[in-house]
């Protein structure tokens, strides 16, 4: 056994815990990943065709209240701004998300104010749930139905393959309604896109002669045993063969659309109604406005149960997927020479800015024990 480190997965959790430890401890990291490219579901690429910066796997804009990430996310790229402003197509028309002054104004054909908006809402709400119990009654409780079943309802049945009412109240929390006409998805301090894409900030990470970095090589176990210690960014429940049942995940099918010109005028449009089969579509050339391109690129994006070959996305972290996780974690208590790491390691939904913190800090953590 040497004293250099095994990183699986060369994403953002397995780059940047791959550099620390390089910087920090000076010993060789090796990190290795079973895909063709960097970056993970993070993966950015130039289009052959259009010119045009595609995200890969679906949108990814970078967003944080940490001002160690967003140093740390600088060092390696320039950013533009970008605020994220999500259209809802719906049979009642396009409006505005998150769900905000002007979507409940034009929803509901009125002129509130925010005040009257607020006051509004609560006669809309369901005043029979004290203590919301999952996602629907959280829904039903705080918007009333009407606004649930337009934008919530059909879009969550479809995203995770699943009655809202089997998620926990907690997944509506990220979605808040705003009393304003503030229509920025998200509400972090920082936000924007990387000017030569998200492979780009990971290939700079990896970039230190500690590093050595090996693409279309799968993990085997038998690797672990010439490695001082190895970090698992792959599914918990795969590194242990499945051997207390699956955990669920859902994973995404992207189809793709060229145009000239624009194609729907906006980043991203969700739709709702499932009577449309896919979730949403997103237009890339929009994701960097600085940049100018004759053809244009959308996907059309599906979301489907994660089947053997498949690429998993988010967790699902339904009950019986948080009981059995629980179980697999005190399997991996008694492995002392592998660390799990990243969305799927740790079976929780991370954003990039949560990755990189979560890596930092384990980074802090380590170097700190040895």
């Amino acid at each position: 056994m040497t004293k250099h480190y095994l990183i699986v997965g060369a994403g953002f959790s397995g780059a940047v815990l791959a550099r620390e430890l390089a910087e920090r401890t000076g010993k060789h990291v090796t990190v290795i990943d079973e895909r063709a490219h960097l970056a993970g579901n993070c993966h950015t690429r130039r289009d052959s065709v259009s010119g045009v910066m595609l995200h890969q796997y679906g949108p990814h804009i970078f967003h944080t209240n940490s001002g160690r990430v967003w140093e740390y996310a600088n060092r390696h790229a320039k950013f533009y701004p970008f605020v994220n402003r999500v259209k809802a197509v719906t049979k009642r028309g396009v409006f505005t998300l998150p769900v905000n002054l002007l979507t409940i104004n034009q929803f509901f054909n009125k002129t509130f104010r925010p005040d009257e908006a607020r006051e509004f809402l609560t006669t809309l709400g369901d005043a029979s749930i004290s203590e919301p119990q999952n996602f629907e009654e959280q829904a039903l409780k705080f918007i009333g139905r009407e606004l649930y079943e337009t934008f919530f309802h059909g879009y969550t049945k479809k995203q995770w393959g699943c009655e809202p009412r089997e998620l926990p109240a907690s997944v509506l929390k990220r979605l808040p309604v705003r009393f304003s006409y503030d229509d920025n998805y998200y509400a972090d301090r920082h936000q924007g896109i990387p000017e030569e894409g998200y492979t780009a900030i990971v290939e700079k990470i990896l970039a230190h002669p500690n590093i050595s970095v090996r693409l279309h090589t799968a993990f085997a176990h038998e690797m672990i045993g010439h490695y001082a210690h190895t970090f698992y960014s792959g599914t918990i429940d795969g590194f242990f063969n499945h051997q207390l049942g699956r955990l669920g995940y859902r994973t995404m099918i992207f189809e793709r659309v060229d145009a000239d010109g624009d194609y729907q005028g906006n980043a991203v449009l969700n739709y709702p109604d499932t009577a449309v089969p896919y979730t949403r579509i997103h237009e890339h050339k929009h994701f960097a406005p600085w940049e100018e391109h004759a053809k244009t690129v959308a996907f059309r994006e599906y979301s489907k149960e994660t089947a053997d070959g498949d690429a998993p996305f988010y967790p699902k972290n339904l009950p019986a997927d948080r009981q059995r996780y629980q179980e697999y974690l005190q399997l991996a208590a008694h492995r002392k020479d592998v660390t799990f790491i990243g969305r799927l390691g740790t079976y929780r939904y991370l954003d990039m800015d949560t990755t990189i913190a979560a890596a930092l800090t384990l980074a802090d953590e380590y170097c700190r024990r040895r």
